[in-house]
């Protein structure tokens, strides 16, 4: 089963108890979120959406803020740990790289509506800043990565890591746009065929010299 999608029950729970448990609210949390957006759904919403009285939503989260930082984490955790297991491989740079893209575009798909919160979010409010700054963490790492891949000559030196980097991120961040878990294609298959494009695409052109360690 797609973990990013978890089943409602059937029964619908009485008003005034809390008949979900904490996960279950925040998927649902999650799609009302990127259906309406964020400011635009209030606790009321997420509560008439479940059938539930607002003090049951209240007897798991303290806030609608609560409820958001708990969806941006379950992005940025996926993310930043990709990035932790391929930074501790004994693997090459280029190597490196390809396994920061494989595991991004898995956790995308496998984490789909909250990858989607998390790439709509604009620094509204002290919950959505610290998703930000969690996320240019994980950018400078990536542009890291790719100018060691540069340096041994995995991919070609002459365009700007930062740019590559962006453009390869850019690329992976447009699969929330388009792409349906109920689809025909399948995330093994995605992966390969993002892995592709993206690094034959960066591949050292014939007579292209290594980038330079400085």
């Amino acid at each position: 089963m797609d973990a990013s999608v978890v089943e409602v029950p059937a029964v619908v729970a009485r008003r005034g108890r809390p008949g979900y448990d904490q996960r279950q609210i925040l998927a649902v949390a999650v799609d009302l979120f990127n259906e309406q957006g964020y400011d635009a759904t209030s606790v009321a919403a997420i509560a008439e959406k479940l059938r539930l009285a607002k003090s049951a939503l209240y007897h798991h989260f303290n806030s609608k803020e609560e409820i958001l930082r708990l969806a941006l984490d379950e992005a940025l955790i996926g993310l930043e740990s990709t990035l932790r297991d391929s930074l501790a491989a004994d693997v090459s740079g280029g190597e490196r790289l390809t396994l920061v893209l494989r595991g991004a575009v898995t956790v995308l798909v496998e984490r789909l509506p909250y990858v989607t919160l998390l790439l709509r979010v604009r620094g509204n409010s002290d919950v959505e800043r610290a998703a930000l700054e969690r996320r240019r963490a994980f950018d400078h790492e990536l542009i890291g990565i790719v100018r060691a891949a540069q340096v041994e000559g995995s991919i070609r030196g002459d365009i700007d890591a930062g740019v590559a980097s962006r453009l390869l991120f850019g690329m992976v961040n447009s699969i929330v746009e388009w792409y349906r878990p109920t689809g025909k294609q399948g995330l093994n298959d995605l992966v390969e065929q993002v892995i592709t494009v993206a690094l034959q695409g960066l591949r050292v052109a014939p007579g292209s010299p290594p980038a330079s360690r400085e």
